[in-house]
């Protein structure tokens, strides 16, 4: 269940920062709507590789269906000195 509360209870942040654990944000509201995630660096971190990883398998996709970065066979010969 997330954890839900008002951005005024950052007034005591200690308590709410006790509360943040991996793969478990505290998600801060204002006025009613949500506003804010806080999360432990760990997970921001593996948000980060996760979503550049798939930025570079969406360029590889697109490489492969455009042909763009293909190499021929005697180039790719050449590179493994085969």
């Amino acid at each position: 269940m997330p954890k839900i509360k008002p951005v005024s209870d950052l007034r005591n942040y200690n308590e709410v920062l006790k509360e943040i654990t991996v793969g478990d944000p505290v998600f801060l509201t204002k006025n009613g709507r949500g506003r804010f995630a806080i999360l432990d660096i760990k997970e921001y971190e593996k948000n980060q590789a996760t979503i550049k990883l798939l930025s570079e398998l969406m360029e590889a996709e697109k490489a492969v269906k455009t042909g763009d970065e293909w190499l021929a066979e005697e180039q790719v010969k050449e590179d493994l000195g085969v």
